[in-house]
Formats: structure tokens, sequence, C-alpha cells
């Protein structure tokens, strides 16, 4: 059953980046593995900070009528997916986005100026993960920020996502490059919003503002 319905998601995703392939607009997606392990239910303490890696900006997202994310990058574990959220951030580039994509027990995506999956900022960044060349270990636990991309390694651009649950299904294959501090109650009250056929909150998850310091 589980081989079945990889293979079908498999095969879903190939249409999907094959049709944006012809319009010229490639979906920046996170894979989801055709099982998810679900948190209802399951109290969220705030994270413990990691010291494994150097902190290099910490970054306070509000998120408009629910509350903040506080969030620590790591400069020395992915320094160009650093630099460009910094940069991106600090131009104010995020500042009115939604999150568009939300599947509980998963990860929470945002990021697109276009607020369909299909659209990013101008430049597109290295993809500094392990099946890139990059010696990125960081895992994709939950809390765990990371970068969005289409099925090219170095396509990322602005779109990221922050898990909602464990997930090492995506480990190596995605820039992992920072870690929630505070606020997963945030994440979770994203994560519980009611969604459509394409994952989408029926009511916009409107990025207030990102400030970095």
């Amino acid at each position: 059953m589980k081989k079945s319905l990889s293979l079908l998601l498999s095969a879903f995703l190939a249409v999907t980046l094959l049709a944006g392939c012809a319009s010229e607009t490639v979906t920046e997606e996170v894979e989801e593995a055709p099982v998810v392990e679900s948190v209802e239910g399951v109290e969220t303490p705030e994270p413990d900070v990691t010291d494994a890696y150097e902190v290099t900006h910490t970054v306070t997202m509000t998120i408009a009528e629910l509350g903040t994310i506080e969030l620590e990058l790591y400069g020395n574990l992915a320094p160009a997916t650093v630099e460009n959220f910094v940069s991106l951030a600090e131009s104010g580039f995020y500042d009115g986005l939604i999150f568009h994509r939300v599947i509980a027990g998963f990860m929470i995506q945002g990021g697109d100026p276009l607020g369909n999956g299909t659209g990013g900022s101008d430049t597109k960044i290295t993809g500094e993960f392990i099946a890139n060349g990059f010696a990125n270990d960081l895992s994709h636990s939950r809390g765990v920020i990371s970068m969005a991309r289409s099925s090219a390694y170095d396509s990322a651009s602005s779109q990221f996502f922050i898990m909602h649950a464990d997930y090492p299904y995506l480990d190596g294959d995605y820039a992992a490059f920072g870690k929630v501090t505070s606020g997963l109650e945030v994440v979770d009250a994203i994560a519980a919003m009611e969604t459509n056929s394409s994952d989408k909150p029926l009511e916009d998850v409107v990025i207030a503002s990102i400030v970095v310091n």
C-alpha cells in the first residue's frame, strides 16, 4: 500500500513539475512523504536551543493576528541561504506575504509573492544540502526552517517552510538553515487552520513583518 501511494505521489509531482516547466513557472514545493505523523494532542513546549551551530542572526517574524515566531539562523551552516533570507527580510520583501501551503503534521510554507507556490525573488541560490555537495546536517525536526525549491537543486529563491513535526525524510535534500526558539504555538495555530484542496488556508495567514537582528 505504501509503495503504491509513493508511486502515485511521484507521478503527481512529476506531472506538476512538467506542467510548471511548460509555462516557464515551476512550483517550489516541499515533497511530502506518503505517511505523515500527526502531532495532534501533543504538548508543544518551546524547543531547546542547540549550540551545535553558530547563530549569526536572530529573527522576529510577526504573523498578523496570531503573534510572533522567534528564530535563530545558522550562517556557518548555510551561508548563502542565510544571506539571501536576511537580505530579503531587511528589504521588506516578505512583509504582507502569506503562508500559502499548510499541512498539519508536516510543515507551513510561505514567502511566495504570488501566493500560489509558483513565485519567488529574482535571485536563485545554491542548494546548500548534502545531496548537492554541502555538509549541512541540520535535521528537519519540529521548528526547523528550511528552503523550498523545485526539482532543480539550485532553484530556491524566497520560499521557505517551517517544520510542524519531525520529518527526517527531507534531510539532505533541502537547505535547513535555522530553528524556532519561541513561538511554536503560532506555528501550531497556522497548521491547525482549515485549508482548501491545494493546502492553502481559507483565510490568509499574513506575514506582517520579519525583523532581523
